[in-house]
């Protein structure tokens, strides 16, 4: 795929930083291309690299060595002038933090960028009635954050993302905040933006659950991608996924291993300790991306 047809084109990426004495490599020896039309998953554990490569993306950081390029421009020789209209008009930010202002609405919040960038009255208000549709806000455009569900708090900085009419939106743990039905709700909202509007998505996620909304998967650690899938191999791989964990369910039928009264009683005793659910749930996300990833990835 040639840089014309790509997005985002990044080749042998290295981020370096200086930490006192040492030096700590944040990103390494990354090569991606991020198609236009596509929701793009970055997938790994917390420290692996995710936030650093969005950041060299949006241009708010620049690489030690290697090159990326923006719609076929080198972002680390853009100045900082052209970098913030990069920012402004062609990158949306979603953040695990919502980010909104407390005593803005939601319609102010959202239209914010657009009286920044200097929009006038007329189109401020088309474009952010518009962007509120595409996530289903519209009716509560005038409610303030403190009056909105985490859930609806999140469309809304989503919205506001997409308001200036960007070609990419850049997600970082956009889900983090929520519980697993919202955070369904807002990876199903990103699937519809590239499918309806052609934008392009790239969300970085510790959520398993995002890998079977993506066109593609990229798996980091330690500062680098060690596994890719995408098209027929991801949906493959995925499917391969479900049946697995179909196979390993407890059967209700007459092989059921029955339990003792002994044995209930030490399960219920068990059920009532307090658990540590980030801890289950890291847990769980990794096995997952263990089973994703094929015997032969090293």
């Amino acid at each position: 795929m040639s840089s014309s047809q790509v997005i985002i084109d990044i080749e042998n990426l290295t981020r370096v930083y200086d930490v006192g004495a040492e030096q700590v490599t944040a990103v390494k020896d990354v090569t991606l291309q991020i198609p236009p039309g596509q929701f793009i998953a970055l997938v790994g554990r917390s420290g692996s690299g995710k936030t650093t490569l969005l950041n060299l993306m949006a241009g708010l950081d620049k690489p030690t060595s290697g090159s990326i390029l923006f719609e076929g421009e080198d972002l680390a020789a853009m100045g900082e002038k052209e970098l913030t209209n990069i920012r402004r008009h062609k990158v949306g930010f979603v953040f695990q933090a919502f980010g909104l202002l407390p005593l803005l609405s939601a319609f102010e919040n959202v239209e914010l960028p657009l009286r920044i960038s200097g929009f006038g009255v007329r189109q401020r208000e088309e474009r952010t009635r518009e962007a509120l549709g595409i996530v289903g806000l519209l009716p509560r455009a005038n409610h303030r954050p403190y009056e909105l569900s985490g859930g609806e708090q999140q469309r809304v900085a989503i919205a506001r993302a997409i308001v200036t009419r960007p070609p990419l939106i850049l997600a970082d743990e956009p889900t983090g905040e929520l519980d697993s039905t919202n955070a369904q709700s807002i990876f199903g909202l990103f699937r519809e933006m590239v499918e309806t509007h052609g934008i392009t998505v790239v969300a970085a996620t510790h959520d398993s659950t995002l890998l079977a909304m993506a066109d593609q998967v990229n798996e980091m650690r330690d500062g680098s991608i060690v596994g890719h899938l995408e098209g027929e191999d991801l949906q493959s791989r995925l499917e391969d996924i479900q049946a697995s964990r179909y196979r390993d369910r407890p059967s209700d039928g007459d092989g059921a291993t029955e339990v003792s009264e002994d044995q209930s009683d030490a399960s219920a005793g068990e059920a009532e300790q307090p658990s540590d659910d980030s801890t289950d749930g890291q847990a769980q996300d990794e096995d997952y991306i263990n089973r994703f990833r094929r015997p032969t990835d090293e």
